[in-house]
């Protein structure tokens, strides 16, 4: 099978599963991260191949969404790879990708090898949970996991772990937190993360609106405006 083939067979495998996800982990998600891949995977001069493969698969079997389980993700895409008939070493890529590619990884605090298409992979995916879009996705987040939007007695945690982060996204009650605590945890530092220039420049227009609608929302909550 040639890799436009396996990129189509891919997509529809992925949308069949994703699609009408509520979480924000949806196709669509998929389809943003996908077409930013590609875009900051031309002007880093990737293997486009790797890098949309890479973000079609990224959220299969995600831990968020199969009840903490990380064994999910491994067997479906892994899988999913060979059925398609994916060549050894390109699946050995963008397997890694996928499994090193998490915020969780970051806050492990060990060292990964980032190629350059896993940076183009990781930066879209990133992109895509802040600015605009990462806002409505959070607090869809948010109420997919029954949070309250926002608890001014809840603190945001200032060292968070890999462990306490998996536990706040998969468990269903609110471990305390609230959706707003999101953005100070973990979307306002993803600026600050971004591997390739190309992405950096997209990142710092997405960040700043990301804290003028913080700056309006407390504004409105304490009804200043």
């Amino acid at each position: 099978m040639d890799k436009q083939a396996i990129i189509e067979q891919t997509a529809g495998y992925v949308k069949g599963i994703l699609e009408g996800e509520g979480s924000g982990h949806d196709w669509w998600h998929i389809q943003r991260v996908r077409n930013l891949a590609l875009a900051i995977g031309r002007e880093e001069k990737a293997d486009l191949y790797i890098v949309e493969m890479a973000a079609l698969l990224h959220d299969i079997g995600d831990p968020k969404l199969c009840d903490g389980d990380k064994t999910v993700a491994p067997k479906l895409i892994g899988g999913k790879l060979a059925e398609l008939g994916v060549e050894k070493s390109e699946r050995e890529q963008i397997m890694y990708v996928i499994s090193n590619m998490s915020f969780s990884k970051y806050l492990d605090g060990k060292e990964v090898k980032k190629s350059i298409e896993f940076k183009c992979v990781q930066d879209a995916d990133r992109l895509d949970a802040i600015g605009a879009t990462g806002i409505a996705r959070c607090f869809a987040y948010g109420g997919y996991k029954g949070r309250v939007l926002y608890d001014p007695k809840v603190k945001p945690r200032e060292e968070l772990t890999s462990e306490a982060y998996h536990a706040t996204s998969v468990n269903t009650d609110t471990l305390n937190t609230d959706t707003l605590s999101h953005f100070y945890e973990k979307l306002l530092l993803l600026k600050d993360l971004i591997n390739t220039n190309t992405a950096k420049m997209m990142a710092k227009e997405r960040h700043r609106f990301m804290e003028d609608f913080l700056s309006r929302f407390h504004q409105e909550w304490e009804g200043k405006l």
